[in-house]
């Protein structure tokens, strides 16, 4: 093997075949292989390493705040989730098909993990995704306004090909907040697909944003194409903290 090959081939910015090259060379030896096969053993080491830093940049890139996925999920401890639903919504086709999907449910049912679960199997599926929780999202839209950059943040609202937004309803937002969202999900329509998760029914959200004509508009576009998704049953969370506490904590407690 030609001492500077490796050089050559990281020069070239092949370092999927630089990496396995000694072990590839072992093996073809090894092995007897003929050079083609040896060839698209290296050409297959390279396309896995540049599928991989393309998820990774992927990932990087959506801003999930945690890594989830539905393998994980107890379906036992809510047995009444439409399970079917929303292992078919994994395989990401509506994504595909730029539709949408909207979670609505009481706090600690599974929403987060779903709608993260949901935004990582796009990522794996070979799609672009941008998350933000109701919380970033206020942020956003307020820096924007100070900053006279809404035009930007309106771009990177619409451009991904799934957005995210998470607990829609938990924290009051901006005065334009309505008009913003309506901008957002005009853009999106038929274009992107998006996943909003909420714990308030639609009929509040007039209520919420402040603007019952452009958030009827909004929803109006958004449920055309969208799954609705009610979550229902005991909190998660509240059964952790319960399997944490010492049976010494439980003792102590009044009658």
């Amino acid at each position: 093997m030609q001492p500077d090959l490796d050089t050559r081939l990281r020069h070239l910015r092949l370092t999927g075949m630089a990496q396995m090259l000694p072990v590839r060379n072992q093996e073809a030896i090894g092995n007897s292989l003929a050079y083609v096969d040896f060839l698209d053993l290296l050409v297959e080491d390279e396309l896995n390493r540049r599928r991989d830093r393309l998820l990774a940049r992927r990932i990087a890139q959506a801003g999930l705040p945690q890594m989830k996925t539905l393998d994980n999920f107890d379906w036992s401890f809510n047995p009444g989730l439409p399970k079917a639903l929303i292992v078919d919504l994994a395989t990401a086709r509506f994504v595909t098909e730029r539709g949408g999907v909207l979670l609505i449910g009481p706090p600690g049912v599974g929403k987060s993990h779903i709608c993260l679960s949901l935004a990582l199997a796009a990522i794996h599926a070979g799609h672009t995704v941008l998350y933000r929780s109701t919380f970033d999202l206020a942020e956003d839209l307020s820096e924007a306004a100070a900053l006279g950059t809404r035009k930007e943040l309106m771009h990177r609202l619409t451009r991904a090909d799934l957005l995210v937004i998470e607990d829609l309803g938990m924290r009051r937002l901006p005065a334009t907040a309505a008009e913003d969202l309506l901008e957002v999900f005009t853009r999106r329509y038929e274009v992107g697909a998006t996943v909003v998760s909420s714990n308030r029914p639609i009929e509040d959200w007039g209520q919420l944003l402040g603007d019952t004509a452009a958030t009827g508009a909004m929803l109006d576009r958004f449920l055309h194409h969208a799954d609705l998704v009610q979550l229902q049953g005991k909190s998660y969370r509240m059964h952790d903290r319960q399997q944490r506490r010492s049976p010494k904590d439980l003792t102590n407690e009044p009658s």
